[in-house]
């Protein structure tokens, strides 16, 4: 647990308990994965821009790496301990951080998932997320249209085994291809005869990169790679690239980043499935807002919305172009 993101969650927090006592004042606390990755930047980023408009404050923290159960749980007993009453948490571990929501409920704290739901969804009050099974389907459908008869040959870079995010995103992409798949709510990770190779990439570009180069390794035919996000898809191009296969392979992907985008734009990614972290984050300060005035909790899951964006429109396959993209990147709608 002791690690230096821990130690500056724990300095960050110290300070903001005595501001909470002496003013009175509603703080929201907000915890992600990581506060590297964009997302979760862009996360921050809107959960602090509508706690201005509330005229309310948000204090962050964050796991050290996209796994760092212990990092969360650490910062979600310092924010209970500071007198929030309100944790809006992205989960690095959809099981593990359960024991410490239900600590904090206890207390008294409302606890909303963002983006990632815990396994069961029933252990938060709500969860305001994109729906990743659905945008794994979108991405399946486009790769079987731009394929166009082609028999695939897939390499899937993923989350981390077990994680619902990952499952959703990994399973709809097969099932929006039409290939053998699970269900939208099973965890476990379906693999195809298309499947060739899967790889772990926690979300990060390096390790993208490295699972590319070892499917490359073992099978130098791969046509097609889903991607756990546009990190990971970075990753891959570079990989590809260094491999003088960039052209010969198609990568789609989830996250809609402006980033991202923009290496739609740029033929790097040929589509991917745009979420709205942003929203996420506006919603959950509004419900923490609205629990510390009335007391009435938030419950249920929320839509947060998600939309294909392509830079090559296909027939029968709904998608945004790159300047709409751009536009909405991220939630600026």
């Amino acid at each position: 647990m002791k690690n230096s993101t821990a130690a500056l969650a724990l300095t960050t927090l110290a300070f903001a308990a005595s501001s909470i006592f002496a003013a009175d004042n509603v703080v929201i606390g907000l915890i992600t994965k990581t506060d590297t990755n964009p997302f979760f930047v862009k996360m921050k980023e809107g959960a602090e821009l509508e706690a201005h408009k509330q005229r309310v404050k948000v204090i962050s923290a964050a796991g050290k790496t996209d796994g760092d159960n212990a990092g969360q749980i650490t910062a979600m007993e310092n924010m209970v301990a500071a007198g929030v009453k309100t944790i809006l948490i992205t989960p690095s571990d959809a099981k593990a951080i359960i024991p410490a929501i239900r600590k904090a409920q206890e207390k008294g704290v409302m606890v909303i998932a963002l983006d990632s739901p815990t396994d069961p969804v029933s252990a938060v009050d709500g969860l305001f997320a994109t729906d990743n099974y659905k945008a794994g389907v979108l991405i399946g459908q486009y790769a079987k249209a731009a394929l166009n008869g082609k028999t695939p040959v897939i390499a899937t870079l993923d989350l981390f085994p077990g994680h619902p995010v990952g499952a959703q995103r990994h399973n709809g992409f097969l099932q929006g291809f039409g290939l053998q798949s699970q269900g939208a709510k099973s965890n476990d990770l379906a693999k195809p005869a298309e499947v060739v190779c899967m790889a772990d990439s926690f979300g990060d570009a390096a390790k993208g990169q490295t699972g590319m180069e070892n499917c490359l390794q073992k099978n130098p035919a791969i046509n097609l790679v889903y991607t756990i996000n546009e990190p990971a898809a970075a990753g891959a191009y570079k990989a590809l690239k260094a491999a003088g296969k960039e052209k010969d392979v198609m990568i789609v992907s989830v996250d809609g980043g402006c980033d991202g985008i923009r290496d739609v734009g740029a033929g790097i990614i040929a589509a991917t499935a745009q979420q709205y972290p942003l929203k996420m984050a506006s919603l959950g300060v509004i419900a923490g807002v609205k629990y510390a005035n009335s007391g009435q909790k938030v419950s249920g899951y929320t839509d947060t919305g998600v939309t294909l964006v392509s830079a090559k429109p296909l027939p029968g396959v709904y998608s945004l172009d790159v300047k709409t993209g751009t536009a909405l990147c991220w939630g600026k709608r």
